[in-house]
């Protein structure tokens, strides 16, 4: 057997970090088997599709890499086909016409609900042979659920489930103007698409029996489903909105890594051993089913920012810089006026937790700035450095090698003849080349800047200090 799994979003909104999770074992499963992922586009409901959804979550699927080997397919255009499936039920016996209106079927939830019985159709047109006095022309087509029995399933990750069919209504599966609704189109292109492994969120387990009776009804066989536990919010509810940002897309624009994102969210109901840290490869090599664990999982957002700052500090610097560019030129930063992006990685990576945080703390290797941090230059670019400063200027202004090790050695130098501690030369050098408390290593921060910039900021550093003695 092949394996031959999918990923079934609905374009209702953005790709959700639980639906992210659901297609990365999807994906891994398949991979790990040399089998086949296929992405399907369950655009059934027009109202609320939008092509906007589709291209967010594309977007969402091509940033984290997981591809597909076929697809998109898109149940929009598949009609034709839902269509003779449902008349093929028809013709069998297997589903009839529904001509009750909504007032009655509002009445008799009503009436169930006040005797407290589960809401459900009581299958009054189950048995008709005719169309009753006055009916509409556009009635549902509802499913005959088997009327005893039970659905056994032997679920992946949760091991054997029963459905009693007596607890299973005779479900819609065609509505009044032809459109089928969910439970039917699954089954169709899960059927037709020779899915093996239907891998899920576990709020789709209540359609699981549905999809199965169904699936019988036509003569085929069920694929192996396994059902993932939900993910929670750091409150133990359902992870939404308000928990902060659930969107993949949105992630990226954070500053995330998505090898990050994918090791976190790998971690989320899967584990191997105490291993915290996982390669794609490492991933596909090691992702089974039967590893899944069968309890909700709790987001957790500081493990994510740990996972991202290792990434970022052990991944390939020019990956890395790829991403830092991007986020740079959101900020109307152009690299190319400044070093190289590759240079700032290595420089920024050990102090920064997200590509925003770095894209933020080396703006000033870009960009000049119109003023120092004032708590940073209230404490460093004090009158009394201002002879030191002047006299490193003239010293940086020879320097014929513009590196590091050399900028490193002139204020070394500077600092033993005037009897200064290191940083007490190199703090107020700091604040007056990037503007503020922080930086890299003020030597390579000075190299990065270039000796144009340093000895122009030096000038306005101690243009700075002279004005502050001259008001004091």
């Amino acid at each position: 057997m092949r394996v031959r799994t999918r990923f079934a979003p609905s374009p209702t909104g953005y790709l959700h970090v639980g639906g992210a999770r659901t297609a990365l074992f999807s994906w891994l499963f398949a991979r790990r088997h040399g089998g086949e992922f296929i992405l399907r586009v369950e655009d059934t409901d027009r109202e609320r599709s939008t092509a906007e959804s589709v291209d967010a979550i594309l977007e969402g699927m091509s940033w984290l890499g997981l591809d597909y080997d076929q697809g998109p397919f898109f149940q929009s255009e598949r009609f034709p086909r839902y269509r003779e499936v449902v008349q093929q039920l028809l013709d069998s016996g297997h589903a009839y016409h529904c001509y009750c209106s909504k007032d009655r079927l509002d009445t008799l939830r009503a009436e169930q609900m006040a005797n407290k019985q589960k809401p459900r159709y009581d299958g009054y047109c189950r048995e008709l042979s005719a169309p009753p006095a006055g009916a509409t022309d556009s009635p549902v087509v509802r499913f005959r659920n088997p009327a005893e029995g039970e659905v056994v399933m032997e679920d992946a990750i949760r091991g054997k489930i029963a459905f009693q069919n007596t607890e299973l209504d005779d479900l819609i599966i065609a509505r009044g103007d032809g459109t089928p609704t969910y439970n039917l189109t699954v089954v169709v292109d899960d059927s037709d698409m020779e899915i093996t492994h239907v891998i899920r969120g576990d709020d789709h387990i209540n359609n699981t029996p549905r999809q199965i009776n169904i699936i019988r009804a036509l003569g085929l066989e069920p694929p192996i489903y396994a059902h993932v536990p939900m993910i929670l919010g750091d409150d133990g509810q359902r992870l939404s909105k308000r928990h902060g940002a659930v969107s993949v897309v949105e992630y990226r624009r954070q500053g995330y890594l998505p090898e990050a994102l994918l090791n976190y969210l790998v971690r989320l109901g899967w584990s191997h051993g105490d291993q915290e840290i996982f390669s794609l490869d490492e991933m596909v090599a090691l992702f089974d089913l039967s590893d899944v664990n069968r309890a909700a999982s709790a987001f957790n957002t500081e493990k994510l920012v740990w996972l991202n700052q290792h990434y970022l500090k052990s991944a390939d610097p020019a990956h890395v810089a790829r991403y830092l560019g991007m986020h740079l030129g959101e900020m109307d930063v152009d690299p190319s006026t400044g070093p190289e992006l590759v240079e700032v990685v290595m420089a920024q990576r050990e102090r920064a937790k997200t590509l925003i945080e770095m894209a933020e703390n080396s703006v000033f290797f870009y960009q000049d700035f119109d003023a120092f941090d004032a708590k940073a230059a209230q404490k460093h670019l004090r009158p009394v450095i201002g002879t030191a400063l002047a006299a490193l200027k003239e010293r940086l202004q020879v320097l014929d090698s513009w590196t590091a090790p050399a900028i490193h050695q002139e204020v070394i130098d500077l600092a033993e003849e005037l009897d200064l501690k290191l940083g007490k030369l190199a703090q107020p050098l700091r604040v007056a080349v990037s503007g503020r408390g922080f930086s890299p290593p003020i030597d390579i921060t000075l190299e990065l800047v270039g000796k144009k910039r340093s000895l122009e900021r030096l000038d306005k550093a101690l243009k700075f200090i002279a004005d502050r003695a001259n008001s004091a």
